[in-house]
């Protein structure tokens, strides 16, 4: 089983997040990771990347704590904000109604979708520290 570790320290907002997964997944790699979710559940599949090879992986996120709230309410209302403002390519309605549940107390904040990515991923276990 492979170890890799995720630095919190280093994720200032959903562009870094990407930055750092591609640092730690993408290095052997031409190219790199967009900074999407769907991007992510594709790497974790194992298809390419430091995972091409991993029947099975460890993943530690240090200074996780940190990185649920960098990427909590305030990152995650600027994201959805961002797809509203592109209504032919994000359905307008779903991200109103995600916009309204974050609002309220009640949405998934952009670390909660990352870490439903990673739990669709059994064979990536994911140690949060």
């Amino acid at each position: 089983m492979a170890d890799y570790v995720i630095e919190g320290s280093r994720i200032r907002g959903i562009p870094d997040l990407y930055a750092e997964l591609n640092r730690v997944f993408m290095a052997g790699e031409d190219w790199q990771l967009g900074a999407s979710l769907d991007a992510l559940d594709d790497l974790l599949y194992g298809g390419y990347g430091s995972l091409a090879h991993d029947d099975a992986a460890q993943v530690v996120w240090r200074d996780a704590a940190r990185s649920r709230s960098t990427l909590g309410l305030a990152e995650t209302e600027r994201w959805l904000r961002r797809k509203l403002a592109q209504p032919g390519t994000f359905r307008s309605e779903t991200i109103q109604h995600q916009l309204d549940d974050l609002r309220a107390g009640t949405g998934a904040t952009y670390f909660d979708r990352v870490l439903d990515v990673f739990a669709a991923h059994p064979q990536v276990a994911l140690d949060l520290r």
